[in-house]
This record gives structure tokens, sequence and C-alpha cells, in this order.
């Protein structure tokens, strides 16, 4: 089981969009997908239309130890959510009496080991909480979300830090790779700074991109994945690459015999 950290230390990255549509992409290509929210502002559930905050959320299993095979809800795109919720907070003030509070997410997926081949983590923005220190703990990639706009570069080499950083504050060692979204590629400027992301980060970048897109947008509107709403569009079509570069990835590992995590390229940090 592989666990994906989706994060950056800023919000409007497109964070929460290629969570709910890289498990769908996955999904689709027969794996088994849990999502994780752990935004209070639980954007994910929102996107997909679980929005029920009064219900069984992560903030169960944090704070109160429920199983995550009791919160996590089937959905009808193959993939399962266990929603965020704005109760999360609880976690933080309970946290105090804990024993190792960054290790709690990390042993709750331990229950589930088996279940799935992946679980996506889709981090809150804030990077200096127990949240993210619970899925840095938890993950065995650190996606960074880069979108391709003004100073995207200058904020993706410092959340680079800021991640790793974080890790080491865990007693962690990662894996770190960046994703560029958003991406116009009419834009003069949004091709100068992907062609600086490829330049900072080399290797450890995915070769898909992901473009702005109003289906996207509207996939979200309605609380669906987008190949759900639009399976030929581009943008579809950019999140099977993604998928497909990770089921790649993996079957690399398997056949080379590996039981460790992904591994990816890290770039160096000037």
């Amino acid at each position: 089981m592989q666990t994906l950290a989706l994060a950056n230390q800023k919000g409007g990255c497109g964070k929460t969009t290629v969570a709910i549509n890289l498990a769908s992409a996955l999904a689709a290509r027969g794996e088994r997908v849990l999502l994780i929210d752990l935004d209070p502002q639980a954007h994910a559930s929102l996107g997909l239309g679980q929005a029920d905050f009064d219900g069984s959320s992560i903030a169960d299993v944090l704070s109160r130890d429920v199983p995550i095979t009791r919160v996590a809800r089937k959905l009808p795109y193959g993939f399962q959510l266990v929603p965020g919720s704005l109760r999360v907070g609880e976690f933080e003030e309970v946290a105090a009496r804990m024993l190792g509070p960054e290790r709690v997410l990390e042993k709750a997926l331990e229950e589930v080991e088996g279940l799935f081949d992946w679980v996506i983590l889709d981090c809150p923005t804030r990077a200096d909480g127990l949240l993210a220190a619970n899925a840095i703990r938890a993950a065995s990639l650190v996606v960074l979300v880069v979108e391709t706009g003004a100073f995207a570069l200058q904020g993706a080499v410092r959340a680079q830090k800021l991640f790793i950083d974080l890790a080491r504050e865990c007693e962690r060692e990662i894996d770190l790779c960046v994703l560029a979204t958003l991406f116009d590629p009419t834009r003069a400027l949004a091709r100068e700074i992907l062609i600086g992301m490829h330049a900072r980060f080399g290797d450890a970048m995915f070769d898909t991109v992901i473009h702005v897109s109003d289906v996207a947008r509207e996939a979200t509107a309605y609380g669906m994945p987008v190949d759900a709403l639009a399976p030929t569009a581009l943008v579809s079509r950019q999140f099977a690459a993604l998928a497909a570069e990770f089921s790649d990835l993996n079957d690399q590992r398997e056949s080379e015999g590996r039981a460790t995590p992904l591994s990816w390229p890290q770039p160096e940090i000037v």
C-alpha cells in the first residue's frame, strides 16, 4: 500500500482537484483507492458531494480512535472516502494528552494495510500543524502540487524545504516529487514557469502537467470527478496519464522485488 500526501503551504494550487481526480483515475485502472480528507475545510468532501459535517469523519479516527473502516464511505466512482470535518480541530486539543500524536494517522492506516493499493491524503494548507505532521509521517511519497502562476517557482522551493524539514522533525525520511497544475499553454508566463520548474526540480517532476480546466471546475460543482462528467475531456486524459505514471512506478518497484516505498529522484535544496 502506497500513501501519497498531496501538499503545499498555500491554497489555490489545485491540490484538492488533484486528490479527487487522481483517486478516480487510479480506481478506473482497477486499483483499490482510499482518499482521506485531512483539510478542516473539507473541500475534497464538498467536491464529492459528501459534505455531511454531522456524520463520521477523519476527526473520529484521529481524536476518538475509531477505525478507518467504520468511517470510510464507498462512492459510486470506484474508490472510498474518509470525509473531512470542521471537528478535526478537536485533534489539536486532545493531542497534548497523547503519546506520539504525530503517529496517530500512521497507526490507523496500519489497520487497512492490504485493503487498499493507494491511500491519498489531501493535506491542509497549514504546514506547521499536527495534521500536516501526521500526513508526512504516514506518507511514502509527498507530492508537492504547484500551480504555474506568478511566484509559483519561488513558493515551490520554499514549500519543498518546509516539508523536508517537517519530515526531519518527525524523524522520517521522505521522497518528494512535484506536479505542475493549472497550466495555461496560451500564456507565455505559464510556459516560462513550467520550464523553470523543470530546470529546478528535474527528474522529480511528473511528466504529466494538469491544465487549467473549466470542465474540472464544473465537475467539482456537480460533486463528482471529472472523468465521471466528461471522460473524453483533455483534463480527464491528463489525470489518466498521471495515474499511469504512478502505476508504472509502483510496478517497477514490485518487479525489482523492493519492499520499500516509492522512491523519486530528490532535487538538491539550495
